[in-house]
């Protein structure tokens, strides 16, 4: 029997070390990377009531249109996104992050950090890889019936949110996700 759990494990250590080890397809080009940087930020518009005048007021906005996720008692997520200042590209960057635990499936969100601060902006430039709660906390936002938002985790230095075509996603976290920059 225990050799049964052993190969077991052994099965998904190797099978998940593959799904990881396939590299994650690049986006086309900047401008690709743009396009779906844009179409993201027009559907957390539509979404979220004060989205745009939330996005206004931070000092940076980070979006990643799509962030893969997929596991089988290992898992790992990646994707690719653009930083935004006063409306500009000023830099193209990645997250990834790795877990462990009950998993199963495949998924693809949307992510969006708001730096509401010069100072959490500074920081986060200030890095090389830069890791959600070790780096700087995120603090991610609830929106209610309507599209409101909770305005008490709008007063922290970096805000975040994670929906997918079907809306804002709950009970996730952006802990553990490292976020480097990338040439493009």
């Amino acid at each position: 029997m225990l050799s049964m759990t052993r190969q077991t494990i052994l099965f998904l250590l190797t099978f998940t070390v593959s799904l990881l080890s396939i590299p994650p397809a690049e986006a086309a080009g900047k401008a690709e990377l743009d396009a779906k940087v844009k179409a993201t930020l027009t559907t957390f518009y539509a979404q979220v009531k004060s989205g745009r005048e939330l996005a206004n007021k931070a000092s940076a906005v980070l979006v990643f249109p799509e962030v893969f996720k997929a596991g089988f008692g290992v898992g790992g997520e990646y994707g690719e996104g653009a930083m935004l200042e006063h409306g500009k590209t000023t830099g193209y960057y990645n997250t990834a992050a790795a877990s462990i635990g009950f998993q199963l499936g495949a998924q693809m969100k949307s992510q969006i950090i708001m730096f509401m601060t010069r100072d959490a902006l500074r920081g986060f430039k200030s890095s090389d890889g830069w890791k959600a709660g070790v780096d700087g906390s995120v603090a991610l936002i609830t929106v209610g019936v309507g599209g409101d938002i909770d305005s008490n985790t709008v007063k922290d230095p970096i805000i975040g949110f994670i929906f997918s075509n079907k809306g804002l996603m709950y009970n996730l976290t952006f802990e553990g996700s490292k976020i480097t920059k990338i040439n493009k």
